[in-house]
C-alpha cells in the first residue's frame, strides 16, 4: 500500500522534475476530428463497404429540412436528440456492393474539385480498390454529389463500369428543356458526367435489374426518376435507399416536413414515408447516402402522438 508520506514525496519530486529546464513535459498539439473514412461489413452473402466522401457543416438546418416549419419548431426536434440548433452537417456515404461476382458502386460522390467533398477516389486505396476494378456503378438520380465523380475532365474514372441510372430521370435532366432556369446546372452536369457514358449506361424502370440480386425501386420525389435499390442475399433484404430520407432525425421524425433539395415536395412525403413504413414494418435494415457514417441502421415506427418513425444505427449486427 502506498503511504501518505510516499504519495506526498513522489508528487513534489514530480512537481519539481518539470521545473528543470529540458525535462519539462511536451503538449501534443490538438489533430482535429478525424472521423473514419472506410467501413466493412457483411449482408448476405455480399460483402459491403461504406466511404465517406465528405462531409459539409450549413447554418440553420430549418432552411433545408424543415422549409415548412418556423427555426424554433426545428430547433427543439434537434435540440431533443443533442444535435445543434442552429448548424447542421451533411455527410456523402456512396456505397460498394461485392457480390462475389461484380463490383458494383453506389453513387460516385462529388468528384474533384470540391474542397472537404469529393473523397470516394482517394479513399478507394483504404478501402483495398482501384477505380478500374468497379464492375458496376448505380447512378441513384442526377444530383451533383451523387454523380460528379463520374469523369475526371473527359476521361470516365470507372474505366471497366457500365452503367445503371433510371430512365425516368435521365430523360429528365439530358431533355435541353431544362437547359434553363432552376434546373440548368443539372441538366450541364448531366450532359457533362453521364451522357458521354450514355452508349454503356443501362436504363432502369420500375423494378428492373442492374445484377442478380440488386433490383431497382422507383422513389420518386426528390428528383423525377430517383430510384432507391433492394439487395437480396442468403434470403435477407437490404435497402440502399439514396436521398429518399436524407437526415437521421428531422426527416426521420417528421417526414412530412418540407425539405429543400426534394424537387416535388409532396411526393417525396408520400415516398419518405412508404419506404419508412415498409422498412419499419419489415424490420428491413437500409443504408442511405446522408445518414451518420457508415450510413447503415434500422427505422422504429412509433404512433404517439402522431406517427413518427425513429433511426437505430448499426452497431455488430452485419460484422460478426
Amino acid at each position: 500500500m502506498i503511504s501518505r508520506r510516499h504519495f506526498l514525496a513522489t508528487t513534489a519530486a514530480l512537481g519539481a522534475a518539470t521545473a528543470i529546464p529540458g525535462l519539462a513535459m511536451a503538449k501534443a498539439p490538438m489533430l482535429g476530428a478525424m472521423p473514419a473514412s472506410v467501413h466493412r461489413y457483411k449482408f448476405g452473402s455480399f460483402e459491403l463497404t461504406a466511404i465517406r466522401d465528405g462531409q459539409v457543416t450549413l447554418d440553420n438546418p430549418q432552411q433545408v429540412f424543415g422549409e415548412n416549419q418556423t427555426v424554433e419548431t426545428v430547433a427543439k426536434l434537434a435540440t431533443r436528440y443533442y444535435l445543434p440548433a442552429d448548424k447542421h452537417t451533411i455527410t456523402f456515404t456512396p456505397v460498394i456492393v461485392n457480390t462475389g461476382n461484380e463490383l458494383v458502386l453506389f453513387d460516385t460522390g462529388w468528384g474533384s474539385g470540391n474542397p472537404g467533398r469529393g473523397g470516394l477516389a482517394g479513399s478507394l486505396a483504404a478501402a483495398g480498390y482501384t477505380a478500374d476494378q468497379i464492375d458496376v456503378v448505380i447512378v441513384t438520380h442526377c444530383h451533383p454529389d451523387h454523380m460528379g465523380g463520374l469523369m475526371d475532365g473527359d476521361k470516365p474514372v470507372f474505366p471497366n463500369a457500365r452503367y445503371v441510372v433510371g430512365e425516368t430521370e435521365y430523360n429528365f435532366w439530358s431533355n435541353p428543356a431544362q437547359d434553363a432556369g432552376g434546373t440548368k446546372d443539372f441538366y450541364q452536369l448531366t450532359k457533362t458526367k453521364l451522357t458521354p457514358l450514355a452508349a454503356k449506361t443501362t436504363f432502369v424502370k420500375g423494378e428492373g435489374a442492374a445484377v442478380s440480386g440488386i433490383t431497382a425501386i422507383e422513389t420518386h420525389g426528390h428528383t423525377p426518376g430517383h430510384m432507391s435499390w433492394r439487395l437480396e442475399s442468403d434470403g435477407k433484404q437490404m435497402i440502399i435507399g439514396g436521398d429518399f430520407c436524407n437526415h437521421a432525425v428531422l426527416s426521420m421524425e417528421r417526414p412530412q416536413w418540407h425539405v429543400l433539395f426534394d424537387m416535388d415536395k409532396e411526393q417525396a412525403i408520400a415516398t419518405r414515408t412508404r419506404m419508412l413504413d415498409m422498412l419499419a414494418t419489415d424490420k428491413i435494415p437500409f443504408s442511405s447516402y446522408h445518414m451518420p457514417f457508415p450510413a447503415v441502421g434500422f427505422v422504429e415506427k412509433h404512433m404517439h402522438p402522431q406517427v413518427h418513425y425513429h433511426y437505430e444505427p448499426a452497431t455488430y449486427q452485419f460484422t460478426m
